[in-house]
């Protein structure tokens, strides 16, 4: 017959040849998107060619019409257009007319229902046009729409309402729907079938169907008068949520339990009285406003009343929610699932042509629904016959088949006692229930796997209104956010419409709940019992949970559901029954296919699954489904041949049309359905005569004529192809990616459904059988059992990882198979752009492959197996496509898993094929020969992968079993081993054997003795990434030897020949280097590596893990040590001590804390400047030398508000304080300034308390022991022996304040009572006036200035490179600079913490420059830059004059601040400045020895005049120009060092000059009181020198009487400047321009020049500093007499210097009248 047909179809061709276009000298558009249409099927059919300037992108059908996108977004239209009155109301197919009204717009999408159409335009905007009687078309007030008109589609909720951008459309009958761009869904028309929650049609304008708001929509679809759509799952933890017990309206329980004597009932039959009332007559009475109500059917056999029309065309879900017909039987029989419903038994006898539930439509002639005897006949058989033949058989069907969930739910759901409802008033209900007490126990041994709730959720209050709103209050939770509200609808609808979850999950959540109602455990099996008594087995999820990540929205979603709702009758919504659905209802048996494409048509459903697998119910009055099976209420798999592959499906009127791979990459076509004969193809629509129907789906022989078809459409009676012409052979080779994509995911779904979840479910499920005598059960031994816990994890790893392969697979292939449909461009394939996904899921793969192997998993895996798929396991062999016989399981398990690593070279080859259909020099070209070179390179390492795993496997078969334990890992691999005696170790014993074995992360060396050579005593593992070998040069021996270093060994190796040393030095190399990299490609790995290793023989390393950077054999670098006590080494590493900076952590046994050292470390032990932080709460800063603390420092004991808190800065010499220090003891409020021996006080030194005691002296012991000084606050002063601390003892004398002293022997403590022996002396009332009194010279007896804080300049002269002080070389110096510098900075760069800011750095790089470049006189240029870089390198603490300079500051606040802020130490406060000057100043002249020593001069330069200018600006602050420039300490580094040091100092002068300031403080106020003039006139300033006339706001004003504060104020501002200045020059600086000012405003009002004389200058100058008011001036002046440098003291600033002292002791002796 197909050969006739052939024949006859090829003479129709050749006569349309002449419609068909040139296939040569035409574009690419002659090429693609060319339209075939025909309809139905017969011998003599013949497709149509469609002429179109342009190709055609889609085509949609109507019952009589057709709608063509073309490219450029144009519209056609073709066949009957009744909507058109005044133009042309028919046109051929052949000949289509342009939808003119769409010009200007581009279009992107077309849809057609019946008798309308609808296009969607770039920018989201709807056009539809054609009949609108009910609304369809959107547009109000019209019947009928002739052109293409827009319709709004706008978002109420928002103000304004904004217009909601739409992707796509799907018409049918009497509706339309919308899918916005948020993936939502908006209808419009009239019917159930709209989704919306409203009883008044039409509806007019567009409306969201709130059902399905907050879900992912991926496609809608419209039959007649029902509705699809394809919705992506919600993430599981949404999805997952509790089932409600209690309704949303009345809050009264859902499901009801009652425990009866001998069973237990279970109701669900919950009414809620909100919305509905029932009344008694069965009528319900429905609140105004509401839709007519449909009449209850009060008897079994009453048929429904048809009271519903086309003003109401749906159920109300108050009504729908509350009968008892959607209660389904389900019976097995001969193995096919029968599902019925009681609206079907109660129809059964009835006239066949009666409209179920209102709606009229074409019924099947025959009822496929048994009738009352079947039902009798079958509970019967199942009460007579052993129902355990029946469960073998069950269980072997579920094993290779797996029916659709409802339905085996429904295998039980009303035969179980108490499950049964009790509502149902039906003679045949009552013997169903009757039959099923007798055979209860049985069933129950036949639904052990069968959880609770899906009984429960066999009947859904929800269903057929809003499911999850119980009530059928309409929306179900008005006000309520969408996403909970969508939370809580999928949970009621139960996990069913989740298809993220395990299968197994399910059922052990189920059991534990089932098993957890009282009153149902007298029911179960003991078999069940013993299954929850057992320990739960984690489950492996076979599909991964949200997918692949990486991919995220690159590729389509597999993880969908189908929603419907509409009308019913024909079970065209999928729910098992023949109801209405006002609202989106899940078909949960749909919800784990993988769903990718929904069709509709008139009165059936089609949905297309991502393993090219078609599910169809609904109507099959023509055979339209595809298949005979009933009943037609549930999805069922369409009949195709095996190996036929669909991936587009189209649904007509009653006819189903299917695009699918056949043999060849080229697609061949489907049909089945309603076949139209010739001489009725014209014939009426309702003439029936002239049809015939299919069985299921027949092969179009014509199709191989069309060329490569990329779509396929239906409506009405008509079909339509797009096909595209091979060409170039781009197109052939796009179709033969995406066939062999589809063919390679229906092979790893088919080992995933029959290999991998059955092998998994044997470590979870025991096989119980019972034993004919006795009848006690013996349970053969688990997966776990046979493979260990090790394997059975990493079964568990190989089974996720195959999961996310063909998970990944399934979302290419449908990827590829939307590209063919639209698209067709290199571009859009994701697996070029984003190769890395694929590359790194199949390496995944292979390594949990490899891994399992290497263990020995397959093995272990072969008797579990072979109990499972018996000693013929010829399923194994066809998916392994092994053609061997005899082949062990164990190796077909292996090659079935390394199945998946052939379709790389797939990839490769096809891309290649692609790629040759371009330009070598174009960009697609470049992209596909790159994507095949990446497939190709990884499957050439994942074939050696395999062989190394093979090779290991292998090795461990043979291998000494009392090692295998501890070496055999899963990613450890063999490289090569010395069984052949190729390699020994050199110097071992006679009688020792050696064995060395390679692998890819160590070198084991395992050892024995020869009497038992095949028994290894000891062996020793060295990992690979620390060890490193070195080829033994062979000249002058004949040996071949390798020299192994590893952390802790070094040994020798010797090969038995050259080619054998080459070998394994290579091997090992590779191996190394491949260990640390995963490349292998070096010859030699680096010597410098990063690894971690933990020590087993080192005594000061033993048992610590060292990670990080090493060099040959030896921790070197970075790292970090880890000891077992909890001790923590973090730092740099040279030789393997730590060397450099480090953090070291050290717990305290005792005090649960931990020691924290962070500093510097040399060969291993703490050396140089650190940071101690004991457990006690004492903190060290400072200096370290082999682990004590050497050098200066600072120890912080206890805290403000410890019992003992004090502070110590000063010289430690092994771990004790020896030399000057500085003790705060801030509990006695004492502070000790002087010399340590071995943690005493010894020596001279100074006490000073908070009371004002002062004290220097000698101290002994820790004692004042010898002779002192002791003054009090009020100038008491004691000047003799003392023993102990503020102990007098010895001979003495006692001075009072006002001179009177004691001379004598004194003993008692201060304070406390003195007794006194010797002589009462008051000298002023005999002795002169002249005659001082015994004044005490303060400092004789404290330390010297020049012996203070030595071991902070020693150790600046340390990192210089000196001995001592000005001992070492000038050079290397510099060179030591350099290398601190850089070491700081690559330290910070390393230590995010530690970050220094971009102005730092820039200040480092410049001090890395030497300025000391060339020998000679130091100029005042090069004076310059020596001065500019001293003030740098003071300013970073990390040169070392820097770290010097803030040392100093440091120890001179310590001492000076607090306790220390006491007047007698102003002396020794200067002095001690005087020397750090001293002391600096000889670093810096050795660092620049050209630099003149103190005092000397530098000539100034005088060639050149704008050079000699420059030099006398560069440093304002020093005296006015001389010939040269004298060199001095103070002038070159108090600009650096006194602002650091100033507060203390200057708190100290204004202590001393206390009593003076407050004297001239009073005299200031009281002169200030007086106006300008008066104060003039009384200073005695000349008349000439006043000023007539001042500045005020910019104008001159006239001095009068009464002005104040108004004369000579610029010189006044001038001179209140000088405390905000630091250094003397600095203040000199400032009276200078004060006398500036002063002589400017004179000559102002002189207006001639003059000469100063100091009888004229002095009382001008003394008003000036009367009215700048400086509160401290004598403590300015006395700073400023103390610090100025010498040179300048006779000069014009010593001048003016003598004139402000003078000023200031005037002011004090003024007197007033």
């Amino acid at each position: 017959m197909h050969q006739h047909c052939h024949g006859q179809i090829s003479v129709m061709e050749s006569q349309r040849k002449r419609y068909a276009a040139p296939s040569s000298g035409e574009d690419s558009s002659g090429e693609r998107g060319l339209l075939h249409t025909w309809k139905g099927y017969s011998c003599s059919v013949t497709p149509e060619r469609v002429l179109l300037s342009r190709p055609v992108l889609q085509a949609a059908l109507g019952t009589r019409h057709g709608v063509l996108l073309v490219e450029g977004g144009q519209v056609y239209s073709f066949g009957e257009f009744p909507w058109k009155q005044s133009q042309v109301s028919e046109v051929g197919p052949l000949k289509p007319v342009l939808e003119s009204a769409l010009s200007g717009q581009r279009v992107v999408a077309v849809a057609a229902g019946n008798f309308h159409s609808g296009a969607v335009t770039e920018d989201g905007g709807v056009h539809m046009w054609g009949e609108n009687s009910f609304g369809q078309c959107g547009l109000s007030s019209l019947t009928v729409v002739p052109n293409p008109t827009p319709v709004a589609v706008l978002d109420p909720d928002t103000s304004p309402p904004h217009t909601i951008r739409v992707l796509e459309l799907a018409c049918g009958e009497q509706h339309s729907l919308a899918l916005s761009a948020q993936h939502e869904v908006w209808a419009w028309g009239s019917g159930c079938q709209l989704g919306l929650v409203t009883t008044i049609f039409p509806v007019w304008k567009p409306q969201k169907v709130e059902h399905l708001a907050g879900r992912h929509v991926l496609q809608v679809a419209c039959g007649a008068f029902h509705s699809l759509a394809l919705v992506r799952c919600l993430p599981p933890q949404e999805a997952r949520r509790p089932l409600p017990d209690k309704c949303g309206q009345c809050n009264q329980l859902l499901y009801t339990m009652t425990d009866k004597e001998d069973h237990v009932i279970i109701s669900d039959s919950h009414y809620c009285p909100l919305g509905v009332e029932l009344l008694d007559d069965g009528e319900a009475r429905l609140e105004p406003g509401r839709s007519p109500p449909l009449r209850l059917q009060s008897s079994p056999s009453e048929p429904l009343s048809s009271h519903t029309s086309a003003s109401a065309p749906g159920l109300h879900p108050s009504i729908t929610d509350h009968t008892g017909y959607e209660r389904r039987r389900t019976v097995a029989q001969n193995g096919e699932v029968l599902t019925t419903t009681d609206s079907d038994i109660s129809a059964a006898g009835t006239d066949s042509g009666r409209t179920v539930g209102g709606v009229g439509g074409a019924g099947s002639q025959n009822s496929p629904y048994p009738d009352d005897q079947a039902v009798k006949e079958y509970l019967k058989k199942l009460s007579d016959t052993s129902l355990a033949e029946e469960t073998a058989k069950m269980t072997i069907a579920r094993a290779s088949f797996q029916p659709p969930a409802d339905s085996l739910d429904l295998l039980t759901s009303d035969l179980l006692p108490g499950v049964m409802p009790v509502t149902t008033s039906s003679a045949l209900n009552s013997l169903v229930s009757s039959c099923a007490s007798a055979v209860a126990e049985r069933v129950v041994s036949t639904c052990e796997a069968l959880s609770l709730k899906k009984r429960i959720n066999c009947y859904n209050p929800g269903v057929g209104g809003v499911a999850g709103a119980p009530g059928g209050v309409p929306g179900g939770f008005p006000g309520g956010p969408a996403e909970e509200r969508v939370r809580l609808e999928e949970s009621m609808q139960g996990k069913k419409s989740c298809s993220t979850g395990d299968i197994r999950e399910e059922e052990a959540e189920g059991l534990s709940r089932r098993l957890s109602l009282p009153g149902l455990l007298s029911q179960v099996s003991p078999r069940l019992l013993r299954r929850a008594s057992r320990p739960k087995v984690r489950a492996v999820p076979l599909t991964p949970v949200g997918g692949l990540p990486e991919a995220g929205e690159l590729l389509p979603s597999l993880q969908t559901e189908v929603w419907s709702w509409g009308r019913g009758e024909e079970g065209q919504l999928g729910h098992g029954d023949n109801l209405p659905r006002l609202q989106p209802l899940c078909i949960k048996c749909l919800s784990s296919k993988e769903v990718v494409l929904v069709a509709a048509g008139a009165h059936h459903s089609l949905a297309l699954t991502a393993q090219s697998q078609v599910f169809s119910w609904g109507s099959n009055s023509s055979g339209q489904l595809g298949h005979m099976a009933c009943p037609t209420t549930i999805p069922r798999l369409a009949k195709l041949s095996e190996g036929i592959r669909v991936w587009d499906v189209g649904a007509g009127a009653q006819h189903t049309l299917l695009l699918a791979d056949g043999d060849c990459y080229q697609p061949i076509l489907y049909y089945s359905g309603q076949q139209v004969r010739e001489a009725a193809q014209d014939a009426p629509q309702d003439q029936t005569e002239g049809y015939s129907y299919t069985q299921q789906p027949v092969l179009l022989p014509f199709c191989m004529n069309l060329g490569y078809v990329s779509g396929v459409f239906a409506g009405g009676q008509s079909c339509v192809a797009l096909a595209d012409r091979n060409v170039t052979g781009f197109i052939a080779s796009l179709h033969e990616l995406a066939a062999a994509e589809r063919k390679f995911y229906c092979k790893l779904s088919s080992v995933k459904n029959h290999i991998l979840r059955p092998l998994l479910d044997l470590g979870e499920n025991y096989c119980s059988r019972y034993s004919s005598a006795g009848q006690r059960p013996w349970v053969r031994e688990s997966l776990g059992t046979a493979l260990g816990p090790a394997s059975t994890v990493l079964l568990q790893s190989l089974a996720r990882c195959y999961s996310r392969l063909c998970h990944l697979t399934g979302q290419h292939s449908a990827s590829l198979t939307a590209n063919l449909r639209r698209r067709r461009e290199v571009k859009s394939l994701v697996m070029l752009e984003h190769a890395s996904i694929f590359l790194d899921t199949y390496n995944e793969y292979c390594c949990s492959v490899g891994n399992f192997l290497v263990m020995g998993g397959f093995h272990a895996l072969a008797k579990p197996s072979l109990d499972f798929f018996g000693k013929c396991p010829e399923l194994l062999q066809r998916l392994a496509e092994s053609s061997e016989e005899n082949i062990p399981l164990s190796d077909l398990l292996v090659a079935l898993f390394y199945l998946p690593m052939r379709h790389l070279h797939e990839y490769g080859r096809l891309l290649l094929k692609l790629g040759t259909c371009f330009e070598v020099s174009s960009v697609d070209y470049q992209q596909l020969q790159d994507g095949c070179s990446k497939f190709e390179a990884l499957a050439l390492h994942l074939k050696r992968r395999r062989k190394e795993a093979e090779y290991t496997y292998q090795f461990w078969k043979s291998f000494p079993g009392k090692m295998t334990d501890s070496l055999r890992k899963p990613p450890r691999r063999l490289i090569c081993e010395s069984s052949n005696k190729a390699l020994t170790l050199q110097n071992s014993g006679r009688f020792s054997v050696n064995w060395f074995i390679l692998f890819n992360d160590a070198l084991v060396h395992a050892q024995g003795v020869v009497p038992y050579k095949s028994l290894f005593s000891t062996h020793h593992v060295f990992p690979l990434a620390t060890l490193w070998v070195e080829p033994i040069p062979e000249e002058n021996t004949d040996l071949y030897g390798l020299k192994v270093i590893s952390p802790e060994e070094t040994f020798t190796l010797l090969a038995c020949s050259s080619m054998e040393k080459a070998k394994w030095l290579r091997s090992i190399n590779q191996a190394v280097d491949q260990a640390m990299s995963g490349a292998g490609q070096r010859a030699e790995p680096p010597i410098s590596r990063t690894a971690s290793y933990t020590f087993y023989k080192d005594s000061r390393l033993k048992e610590a893990t060292y990670e990080g950077r090493w060099l040959a054999g030896k921790p070197n670098g970075r790292g970090m040590v880890k000891w077992l006590d909890g001790r923590i080494y973090t730092g740099t590493f040279k030789n393997g001590l730590e060397d450099g900076f480090g953090d070291y952590v050290m717990p305290s046994k005792t005090l649960n804390l931990n020691d924290h050292y962070q500093g510097h470390w040399k060969e291993g032990k703490m050396h140089g400047i650190g940071t101690y932080k004991y457990a006690t709460g004492e903190l060290y800063e400072g200096s370290f030398q082999d682990n004590m603390r050497h050098g200066h420092g600072m120890l912080r004991s206890g805290t403000l508000n410890s019992s003992s808190p004090s502070v110590f800065i000063g010289q430690w010499v092994h771990d004790k304080k020896t030399g000057y220090g500085v003790f705060d003891d801030i509990t006695r409020g004492e502070k000790y300034m002087g010399m340590w021996q071995d943690d005493q006080r010894q020596g001279t030194g100074v006490i000073v308390t908070q009371f004002g005691l002062y004290y220097e002296g000698a101290f002994n012991n820790n004692k004042m022991q010898g002779t002192g000084v002791l003054l009090s606050e009020d100038n008491t002063t004691y000047e003799g022996e003392f023993s102990e601390d503020w102990t007098l003892n010895g001979k003495g004398v006692l001075t009072m304040a006002n001179g009177d002293y004691f001379e004598g022997t004194f003993t008692g403590e201060w304070g406390s009572g003195l007794k006194v022996t010797g002589s009462f002396f008051k000298p002023n009332l005999y002795d002169s006036d002249g005659d001082k009194g015994r004044a005490v010279k303060l400092g004789r007896l404290a330390v010297r200035p020049e012996q203070k804080w030595r071991a902070v300049f020693e150790e600046c002269w340390m990192r210089l490179g000196c001995e001592a002080p000005g001992q070492g070389e000038n050079q290397r110096a510099w060179e030591n600079i350099a290398v601190a510098l850089t070491t700081s900075r690559r330290l910070h760069r390393d230590c995010p913490e530690m970050n220094l800011s971009q102005s730092h750095n820039i200040t480092l790089e410049s001090l890395e420059f030497n300025p000391q470049q060339h020998v000679g006189p130091v100029t005042m240029e090069r004076y310059d830059r020596i001065r500019h870089y001293l003030i740098k390198a003071c300013d970073t603490p990390l040169h070392p004059l820097g770290r010097l300079m803030e040392t100093l500051v440091a120890v001179y606040r310590m001492t000076y601040v607090g306790v220390g802020a006491n007047r007698r130490l102003l002396l020794q406060a200067v002095n001690e400045i005087m020397s750090y000057l001293a002391r600096i100043f000889q670093l810096v002249r050795f660092l620049f020895p050209d630099l003149p020593e103190e005092g000397g001069v530098i000539p100034e330069p005088s060639s050149d005049p704008q050079d000699k200018k420059d030099s006398n600006c560069a440093d304002t602050q020093l005296e006015s120009p001389k010939p040269g420039r004298v060199v001095s300490s103070s002038s070159l580094l108090l600009p650096v060092l006194l602002p650091r040091l100033y507060p203390p100092l200057f708190t100290l002068y204004a202590l001393e000059k206390e009593r003076e300031d407050d004297v001239y403080w009073e005299c200031v106020l009281r002169l200030n009181k007086q106006p300008d003039m008066a104060l003039l006139a009384f200073l005695g300033v000349q008349h000439k020198f006043w000023p007539v006339s001042v500045p005020v706001l910019g104008e001159r004003t006239e001095v009068v009487s009464s002005t104040k504060d108004a004369c000579f104020a610029s010189a006044t501002e001038t001179l209140q400047q000088i405390s905000t200045t630091f250094t003397p020059s600095d203040k000199l600086q400032v009276i200078q321009l004060t006398f500036e000012e002063i002589t400017k405003e004179v000559v102002s009002s002189l207006e001639n020049s003059f000469l100063w004389s100091m009888d004229d200058l002095f009382p001008v100058f003394l008003y000036v500093v009367l009215r700048a008011r400086i509160r401290n001036l004598g403590s300015e002046v006395s700073l400023i007499e103390d610090l100025m440098d010498p040179c300048v003291q006779h000069g014009e600033h010593g001048i003016m210097f003598t004139t402000l002292k003078a000023c200031y002791y005037q002011i004090q002796h003024e007197k007033t009248t």
